[in-house]
């Protein structure tokens, strides 16, 4: 039977994270698992789940490609009313659920449903298209967020989104010659993956509990 959700962190957290995976990978990959593990270390609450198409591809085998973004609104919004937090909710996830979370964030925060939005390596425009940005609702957003970036993030490195007119509510943490999964050469930058996956804890709970 499909599990909706993997949950990792203390149940009496300040807070509850519920995380979208990216395009390619499902709730369980290595990397949204570090990601969990890193924020569950700092006492938050962590919530993954999988969309339909993902979940698809575990049943039946097949490599169906996701839906546009804007497609998995509805189902993101689903899972929220399927939750059912007590306390504060933050929204967010990897890559593309990042940017799904991103463009349902106003609707709820100004409804008082959810207290912010994290996002994980911001997919800002495709690979090797930098003139296809995906930033015209982050120009405008309301909701407090935190996009922890590496700086030489293929969908958006930080001299790119240095330029960009985005939300005075958006805070970027920087990881520096962090790639998409904020992973660094350590040789180049003298520090490991598992250096960036605590840091990133560090600031998503130090993040959590300024806007709660």
């Amino acid at each position: 039977m499909p599990i909706d959700f993997l949950e990792l962190g203390p149940k009496a957290a300040s807070a509850t994270l519920l995380l979208a995976h990216g395009a390619g990978a499902p709730m369980d990959a290595p990397g949204m698992t570090m990601i969990a593990e890193a924020l569950a270390v700092q006492n938050v609450r962590v919530v993954r789940f999988e969309f339909a198409y993902m979940a698809q591809r575990r049943t039946e085998g097949s490599r169906k490609p996701p839906p546009r973004a804007d497609k998995l609104n509805s189902e993101y919004l689903a899972k929220i009313e399927k939750l059912k937090v007590d306390g504060p909710l933050i929204i967010g996830g990897k890559s593309m659920g990042g940017r799904v979370a991103s463009m349902i964030a106003d609707e709820l925060f100004e409804a008082n449903r959810i207290a912010g939005l994290l996002c994980v390596g911001y997919p800002f425009h495709p690979i090797g298209k930098p003139d296809q940005l995906r930033t015209e609702h982050l120009q405008y957003l309301q909701t407090p967020t935190l996009i922890c970036q590496g700086t030489r993030d293929q969908f958006g490195t930080k001299d790119e989104v240095d330029t960009y007119d985005l939300s005075s509510s958006i805070q970027i943490d920087w990881f520096e010659d962090g790639n998409h999964d904020l992973k660094p050469r350590k040789r180049v930058s003298g520090f490991s993956h598992a250096d960036h996956m605590k840091a990133m804890g560090l600031a998503v709970s130090a993040w959590v509990d300024g806007i709660n």
